[in-house]
């Protein structure tokens, strides 16, 4: 370690260097990760570093001493061209996204239509292939077209080998909730021009059914593609929404977004220690602690001044009104434009803690849903999601967070179930902006998992045959998306072919899985509680 530390004097360690550096794991061992320097600083003489490590979460970086700097691997940053350059030659004119995108087009229908020189090109024959579960089975990505009827005889959709229920390391859930990062996805199988599909392939109306405690390989029926599916076929991505999107455009980032720059809240009778950059005032940075009203979220630089605070805030719980309330759980409904600093201020705390969000100061486009555990001193913050007003692509969230000491104990299933009542009182199917966290992924699958589940174990047999039921009316009862539903039976892996159709089977052990995970579900909306009008904010000339 001194030997290390000894090197640091001789070699200097600019930002961009990358050298592996010394952290503890999960299971407490000491590892060596391949990490980015992000800043550099000196206190009382000594010197610290920021560091990224690459391939783990941004919520991992932090400040380390150069005794945890193994300097014999140190890789310095490559040096940029000064020029730009296009095409290899120093001092071209750098070309813009669109021009390359409207060249790839050109060239693309040159190659198209360019004749053949008197030869027949033979047609290649389609391969089954096996295509891996983590590349088409995330609720972020549209799902794919299954094949029809005229296709059935290779049904590579599905994975042919579930390895295990269980999730995998934290770094995979990453590299998954990554790919959702540009909004658009890719046919898995690309459709072939010429073919024509059956007559019997309908829509998502068509009925499915279901098996228990069966062989996969002993039923029929068939699944249909989703009608709105959203694939980009072409490749091309499409373009940026223009509405009140929260997703954070990551083209701007920069060193200083990239490095935490609170060190600690303190929020009521809870001390939290931020994930990730958030725009508070800059002088407030550099304080050891950021002090923060729990009921009106106003952010205060010491503790004295948080007192006199309290003296003059009147508010117990969140402004707005109170949509919900069972036990000691209550939901505020909040207008991001009657309430806007209340709004603002919370869009910063939840900037803390989430990072594929963006913020926005101009807060009228939405509503925010806040849930609360009441007390004998108030109503105290426990998460929140927020929404557009009007959502062009059936959004019912925007941002979703639940605060850390919250986590792991159910609250954010309820803060998901709570906006699929929502997307319910107002006779609509809703879904998630995209893309989810690595954290927001896994919360959506689980719930979309066990809401499905719980309908189609609660099938009853007609007349003595298999029950059955449609993606539609999966769709209709949960308000989930037709998308999300039918990704969801894809990772569950309970679509099977067999003889020219699609069926569901449920196995023993996703029943007896699903059994289990319920009966740890205490927490559960319940919709006679809920006293909600939606509003038709169409007709309204401002929000």
């Amino acid at each position: 370690m001194t030997k290390m530390a000894d090197n640091t004097s001789s070699v200097e360690i600019v930002e961009g260097c990358r050298l592996p550096v010394l952290r503890k794991n999960q299971e407490h061992e000491d590892e060596w990760p391949l990490a980015e320097i992000l800043s550099v600083k000196e206190v009382s003489g000594r010197k610290l570093y920021y560091v990224h490590y690459i391939d783990f979460n941004k919520r991992l970086d932090e400040w380390v001493t150069a005794d945890r700097l193994d300097m014999k691997k140190l890789q310095f940053p490559k040096k940029e061209a000064k020029t730009p350059t296009k095409n290899g030659l120093p001092g071209s004119r750098p070309s813009s996204p669109e021009r390359e995108v409207r060249k790839s087009l050109d060239l693309n229908l040159q190659s198209a239509t360019a004749p053949s020189r008197g030869k027949t090109l033979p047609t290649p024959k389609r391969k089954v292939e096996t295509v891996p579960l983590a590349t088409q089975v995330s609720p972020a990505t549209p799902v794919p077209s299954l094949p029809s009827s005229a296709e059935a005889s290779q049904a590579s959709v599905f994975p042919t080998v579930r390895e295990t229920n269980t999730f995998k390391s934290r770094e995979d859930h990453d590299q998954l909730s990554s790919l959702t990062t540009n909004g658009t996805a890719r046919r898995l199988i690309p459709s072939q021009p010429g073919r024509k599909r059956k007559a019997n392939c309908g829509g998502t109306d068509e009925m499915i059914k279901v098996l228990q405690y069966n062989n996969p390989q002993s039923a029929s029926v068939f699944l249909p593609p989703p009608e709105d599916s959203q694939d980009s076929s072409d490749g091309i991505p499409s373009a940026p929404r223009m509405t009140g999107s929260l997703v954070s455009d990551r083209s701007h980032d920069d060193i200083v977004t990239r490095m935490k720059n609170i060190e600690c809240i303190e929020l009521g009778r809870h001390r939290l220690k931020p994930w990730y950059f958030s725009p508070y005032p800059q002088e407030l940075t550099t304080l050891p602690i950021l002090y923060l009203c729990e009921f009106c979220l106003k952010y205060l630089k010491s503790l004295k001044c948080l007192q006199r605070h309290l003296t003059k805030c009147n508010l117990r719980h969140p402004p707005g009104n109170e949509i919900y309330r069972k036990g000691t759980i209550s939901f505020f409904e909040i207008d991001g434009r009657k309430n806007k600093t209340y709004s603002q201020n919370l869009c910063l705390l939840a900037k803390c803690f989430l990072d594929h969000k963006t913020l926005y100061y101009d807060t009228d486009p939405f509503l925010f849903y806040v849930m609360t555990e009441y007390d004998s001193k108030g109503f105290h913050i426990v998460g929140y999601f927020s929404k557009e007003k009007e959502s062009t692509e059936d959004y019912n969230v925007a941002c979703i967070l639940t605060l850390p000491p919250y986590q792991r104990r159910g609250y954010g299933k309820l803060l998901i179930e709570f906006s699929y009542e929502l997307s319910k009182v107002e006779g609509k199917t809703g879904t998630p902006e995209k893309p989810l966290s690595d954290l927001g992924l896994l919360s959506y699958r689980s719930y979309w998992s066990q809401t499905i589940l719980e309908i189609l174990m609660d099938l009853k047999p007609d007349n003595g045959e298999r029950p059955q039921i449609t993606i539609n009316e999966i769709s209709e009862i949960t308000s989930v998306k037709k998308e999300d539903v039918i990704s969801t039976l894809q990772y569950l892996n309970l679509i099977n072919y067999y003889k020219g159709q699609y069926i569901l089977t449920l196995s023993e052990d996703i029943v007896d899985g699903h059994e289990r995970a319920m009966q740890k579900r205490h927490l559960r909306i319940d919709p006679k509680c809920l006293h909600f009008t939606p509003k038709d904010w169409s007709k309204r000339g401002k929000w």
